[in-house]
């Protein structure tokens, strides 16, 4: 293991830079949580490195161990399948006092701890919307960490929202819900533009009209929140007695949605259990 004495307390890197890194990196940039001059990344892919040095300016290191060795912060980004032969390229040269922070779904502490010895760890779970700046992402710390989970909190801060679980065990819940759960809410858009067009609307007005009501019925739920308003009573206050939401939730509920939903996000979660071990 190297060795953090020379390093600036402001350096971060990425290893593997997807679309989850550049929106990290867009992010951090972006708020100023860190210079352009003090972000690393590396990547296999030499398109991805030009991409995110041409339009952030990071800087492109040429391999993990390079990079593991400049900074105080290290990013895993990659794929779950990829993590070991990952953590075996940067082990002799990453510092002790090294943060790390893993994104990759199913890779618990103890995975990486097993390679890398008794460091600093925080697991986090995004989500796809944060490459807009509105991500969802939950953060567990080991106990080294817990000190340094405030810089963390800022970093998933600047592409969204960032809460803290106490128990690892529950990452994979909150990758059913969060981590996955942009999807759900795709599929249920796919579904309304799909019953307005055999209703009879033209597609391009089904799909504007859906899109439109998912963001302001989110932008909604998300200014009532701040009130106190939960999305149940939301959709209390817009339910007319005997009118067509009323309708159609009463449709909804006789072919047991919030069973369905249920199921569907506790499969995820076991699935997530499945894939971590």
């Amino acid at each position: 293991m190297g060795s953090n004495k020379e390093k600036d307390v402001s350096t971060i890197g990425f290893v593997g830079s997807g679309n989850m890194a550049e929106a990290l990196v867009k992010g951090i940039i972006g708020t100023g949580l860190y210079t352009p001059e003090n972000v690393f990344v590396s990547d296999v892919r030499a398109d991805r490195l030009s991409l995110l040095s041409e339009s952030y300016g990071a800087v492109p290191v040429q391999s993990n161990a390079e990079l593991a060795a400049r900074v105080d912060t290290l990013v895993l980004s990659i794929k779950p399948q990829n993590m070991i032969d990952a953590l075996n390229s940067i082990k002799e040269a990453i510092g002790a006092e090294t943060l790390v922070i893993s994104i990759a779904a199913g890779i618990k502490v103890a995975n990486i701890t097993a390679v890398l010895g008794d460091m600093a760890i925080i697991r986090v779970m995004p989500n796809t919307p944060a490459l807009i700046g509105e991500g969802a992402s939950a953060l567990f710390a080991n106990e080294r960490a817990k000190p340094l989970l405030e810089k963390a909190m800022s970093m998933f801060g600047s592409v969204g929202k960032a809460v803290i679980v106490e128990n690892e065990d529950l990452i994979d819940a909150v990758t059913a819900v969060s981590g996955s759960g942009p999807a759900y809410y795709f599929l249920l858009m796919e579904e309304m533009v799909k019953s307005g067009i055999k209703l009879g609307l033209p597609e391009t007005v089904a799909k504007d009209l859906v899109l439109q009501t998912a963001k302001g019925a989110g932008m909604l739920a998300a200014a009532a929140d701040k009130n106190g308003e939960s999305p149940a009573r939301l959709r209390q206050k817009v339910t007319s007695p005997g009118g067509t939401t009323e309708a159609a939730l009463k449709v909804f509920t006789e072919g047991k949605i919030g069973e369905l939903i249920l199921a569907g996000i506790t499969r995820a979660r076991d699935r997530g259990r499945e894939l971590s071990k």
